[in-house]
C-alpha cells in the first residue's frame, strides 16, 4: 500500500505538464547527445547543469530534466556505433561488435530497432527494480569491498582474453597497455609523476574521451583513407526499412538476460554501465550456441549490451540515492547536483524527501517510454546518414571529434594526443591486436589499482586478502576458467578473433 501511495504521489508531480516537459525535452536532448562521438552522458549532462540553473529550476524539476537526458544519452550511444561504429559514449562499444557488422550487411534499420526496444527493456526494469528493490540492493553493495572489487577487473580482463578471443596473448597484451595508459599522471599516494616524461599536460593522466575518441574515430577516418571505404557502412544500399519482428522476437531472452546483468552491474558502487554492458555481451556470448557468429551482426550480439548498459544506468542511482556513493560517472555528476540543491542522498531521503525520489523514479517510468516512441519510429531518419557521401559525413565526424574534444579539455595537447591514439588503433588494426581490451584498460585501471592499494592498507600487505571472501574467491576461479578454458576447448568452441580497433571487425 505504501508502494502504491508512493508512486500515485511520484505520478502527481511527474504528470505535471511542466516536469512532463522537461523530461521530454530531457530525452530528446540526450539522445543527440549520445548520439555525438564521444561526449557522452556524464559530460552531457555535466555541460547542462548551468544551463538548469540559469532557468530557475527547483530541485525536482532539474532532477528530472537531467536524468531524463542521462537516459536519453543511454539510448543515443547506439546511432553511431551502429552507423558510423564509433561508439557515441564508452558503454555503447560494444554495441559496435555487432551492430555495425548488422549496417554493413544492409541491415541498419534491424540492429537501430533491436537497440532501442533492448534499451526499453534494459531501463524499464531497471527502473522497476529501482522502485521495489532500492534498500535490498543497497544492501549487497556493502558485501563488495576492495578486494573483491579487484577481483571483479581481473574477471572482466580475463574473460575479455578467453570468452572474447581466439587469442589471448593479444588480449593480454592489450589490456596491459590499457593499464599502463591508465597509469599515467600524478600517484595518488605519494604524489610522484608516473610516466609523464616531463610532459606537464599529462600530470593529470591520459583523459579517457581522448583515447576512445582516436582509437575509434580517428583510426576509422584512417581505415576509411587506406581502404577507400570498401568496407565501410558509409554508402551501403538500404532496402525497404521495415521492422524484422522475428528477429526482434529472437532477441527477448538477450535482452532479459542482459537487463539482469547490466542491473547487477549497476548497483556496484563504481562498476557503471560500460562493465554493465561488457559483461551483458560476454555472457551472451558463452552461453550462444552460434558463438562464431557473435561478432559477424548476431542480432543477440546487439540487444545484449544494449540492455545491460541501460538497466546499468537505473542501477547506478541505487547507490547514489539511498547510500550516497555514485554508481557510475554521470550519477557522481547528478550526486555533484543533488548536493548543490541542498538534498543529502542517503536511506534517509526515502523518508524525508520522497516528493524527490518518486518524483524522480515516475519521471523515469515515463521517460522510458517517450524514449521508446521517439527513437524507434526515428530509425528512417538515422538510417538516412548511411546515405551521406563520405566525402561529407567522414570530415564531419572527424570535426565533431575534434571540438567535442577541446571543448572539454581547451587542449592542444589533446588534440595531438588524440591523432596519436587514431594512428595507434590503425596500427592495431594492422596487426590484429584487439583495441577493446585497451579501451577497458584506461577506463578500469585508476579503479582497479585504487582497490588494490585499499586492500594491501587494509591487510598490511598481506596478500592474501584477496581470496579473503567467498565471493572474491568465486569471481577469481570465474577469471581463471574464462581465461584458460578456451585454450583447451578450442577446437569446439570455434572463437572468431576479437574485432579489432574502431572497425571491431576483421571483414
Amino acid at each position: 500500500m505504501d508502494l502504491l501511495t508512493n508512486l500515485a504521489l511520484g505520478f502527481s508531480i511527474a504528470l505535471s505538464p511542466w516536469t512532463l516537459l522537461l523530461a521530454i525535452i530531457g530525452c530528446f536532448v540526450g539522445t543527440i547527445i549520445g548520439a555525438l562521438p564521444g561526449l557522452g552522458p556524464s559530460n552531457g549532462v555535466a555541460l547542462l547543469i548551468p544551463i538548469s540553473f540559469s532557468m530557475g529550476l527547483d530541485a525536482i524539476s532539474a532532477l528530472v530534466m537531467l536524468t531524463s537526458v542521462y537516459y536519453g544519452a543511454m539510448y543515443g550511444g547506439r546511432i553511431s556505433s551502429i552507423l558510423l561504429n564509433i561508439p557515441g559514449d564508452e558503454p555503447a562499444m560494444m554495441t559496435c561488435l555487432d551492430g555495425y557488422p548488422m549496417a554493413k550487411q544492409g541491415y541498419a534499420s534491424d540492429a537501430l530497432v533491436i537497440s532501442g526496444v533492448a534499451s526499453f527493456v534494459g531501463a524499464f526494469l531497471a527502473t522497476i527494480g529501482l522502485m521495489l528493490m532500492a534498500p535490498m540492493l543497497a544492501r549487497v553493495a556493502f558485501k563488495f569491498g576492495p578486494a573483491e572489487y579487484f577481483a571483479l577487473y581481473m574477471l572482466a580482463f580475463c574473460t575479455l582474453g578467453g570468452i572474447g578471443s581466439n587469442n589471448q596473448a593479444k588480449s593480454a597484451i592489450a589490456a596491459a597497455i590499457g593499464l599502463g595508459i591508465a597509469m599515467v599522471g600524478l600517484d595518488k599516494t605519494t604524489g610522484m609523476p608516473r610516466f609523464t616524461f616531463g610532459e606537464l599536460h599529462l600530470m593529470d593522466g591520459v583523459d579517457f574521451l581522448v583515447a576512445i575518441v582516436g582509437l575509434f574515430a580517428v583510426a576509422e577516418v584512417f581505415h576509411f583513407i587506406e581502404t577507400h571505404g570498401r568496407d565501410s557502412a558509409i554508402g551501403v544500399k538500404l532496402g525497404k526499412i521495415t521492422v524484422d519482428w522475428a528477429k526482434l522476437w529472437s532477441t527477448r531472452w538477450a535482452m532479459l538476460r542482459g537487463s539482469g546483468i547490466g542491473f547487477l552491474a549497476g548497483i556496484l558502487p563504481g562498476a557503471g554501465a560500460s562493465l554493465g554492458s561488457f559483461l551483458a555481451y560476454m555472457a551472451e556470448k558463452a552461453t550462444a550456441k552460434d558463438k562464431e557468429t557473435f561478432g559477424t551482426g548476431n542480432p543477440r550480439g546487439v540487444a545484449a549490451p544494449e540492455a545491460g548498459n541501460n538497466a546499468a544506468a537505473g542501477g547506478a542511482l541505487i547507490p547514489m540515492l539511498t547510500l550516497g556513493v555514485p554508481g557510475s560517472g554521470t550519477t557522481a555528476v547528478l550526486l555533484a547536483l543533488l548536493l548543490t540543491l541542498n538534498i543529502t542522498p542517503g536511506p534517509l531521503l526515502f523518508s524525508e524527501r520522497p516528493e524527490v525520489v518518486w518524483g524522480l523514479i515516475a519521471a523515469l517510468l515515463i521517460a522510458n517510454f517517450v524514449l521508446l516512441v521517439m527513437n524507434v519510429p526515428m530509425v528512417k531518419v538515422f538510417v538516412k546518414i548511411l546515405q551521406v557521401p563520405s566525402w561529407i559525413l567522414l570530415p564531419g565526424v572527424t570535426m565533431v571529434a575534434f571540438v567535442g574534444i577541446f571543448s572539454l579539455t581547451g587542449s592542444a595537447f589533446d588534440m595531438q594526443l588524440m591523432v596519436a591514439f587514431g594512428v595507434m588503433g590503425w596500427v592495431f588494426r594492422k596487426l590484429d591486436i584487439p583495441t577493446v581490451p585497451v579501451i577497458l584498460g584506461i577506463l578500469l585501471g585508476n579503479s582497479m589499482e585504487d582497490n588494490l592499494r585499499r586492500a594491501m592498507v587494509l591487510s598490511d600487505g598481506d596478500w592474501t586478502y584477496l581470496f579473503s571472501s567467498p565471493i572474491a574467491i568465486g569471481l577469481w576461479l570465474a577469471a581463471v576458467l574464462g581465461f584458460v578454458a578456451p585454450i583447451f576447448l578450442r577446437t569446439v568452441l570455434k572463437k572468431p578473433t576479437l574485432p579489432v580497433t574502431d572497425d571491431l571487425t576483421s571483414d
